[in-house]
């Protein structure tokens, strides 16, 4: 067996590695907007004066917090849920929504129940219809709020990807499983994945340092509160 030259992994992998970076990022993506708008839907529920809505919602966050997203991997891809056959991307960007939107969910529930109440009453008071209450006093005050552990947990669902391989989908650390197997060189090539890997989630945490700053300096919002609405979450 001929030992590579320190550094020749990089450089004929990195194409190779690249596009699974693309792949995770893409994946990740999509999942996040998927996740939100369903943490979205599912924290109205639980907000909801219907206690038939309230114990549904609060079953679906059970349910899905509960579980491992690795099982919910295998479920998709290899059960065929009620008859559909999914491929490798789309089984992975299921399970990982509908296992996210668990957690989204109860960010956006804290951070909506975090608004001011005396903001809603003076917007009540100057007749504010419920969508503009929605986007002059509900959404700027929440979204400030839930900032911090929302983009926490886009960091964490990033990492957690690296678990779709298992299913075949062609992601970075697919690709670099695929690398070592071939060169048999483990050290160079998991560290060029970490390196990747550090780089994608050092993107998210820079995101959410500006977004304290300008949201933070707009808003006058106070640490101790943002850290409230996180350890509600």
């Amino acid at each position: 067996m001929t030992i590579p030259e320190p550094g020749s992994v990089a450089a004929e992998y990195f194409p190779i590695f690249l596009n699974g970076a693309l792949t995770t990022l893409g994946i990740v993506a999509a999942a996040i907007v998927c996740a939100t708008v369903l943490g979205y839907v599912i924290a109205t529920l639980r907000l909801s004066r219907i206690r038939a809505l309230r114990i549904f919602a609060a079953a679906y966050v059970w349910f899905f917090r509960g579980l491992p997203l690795m099982l919910s991997l295998f479920f998709f891809y290899y059960t065929k849920p009620f008859g559909l056959t999914l491929d490798a991307f789309s089984a992975g960007l299921i399970a990982m929504s509908l296992n996210s939107a668990s957690f989204f969910s109860e960010i956006i529930r804290a951070g909506l129940k975090s608004v001011n109440t005396g903001h809603l009453e003076a917007a009540d008071s100057v007749g504010m219809n419920p969508l503009q209450k929605f986007l002059r006093v509900t959404g700027p005050e929440g979204i400030r709020l839930m900032t911090p552990p929302y983009i926490n947990n886009c960091i964490i669902m990033l990492k957690e990807s690296a678990q779709i391989s298992v299913i075949t989908v062609p992601d970075l650390m697919l690709q670099g499983q695929k690398a070592y197997n071939s060169t048999y060189n483990v050290m160079e090539t998991l560290g060029v994945v970490a390196a990747m890997y550090l780089a994608m989630t050092s993107l998210l945490m820079v995101l959410q340092i500006i977004i304290e700053k300008k949201t933070g300096r707009k808003m006058g919002t106070t640490k101790s509160l943002r850290e409230s609405v996180g350890s509600m979450a």
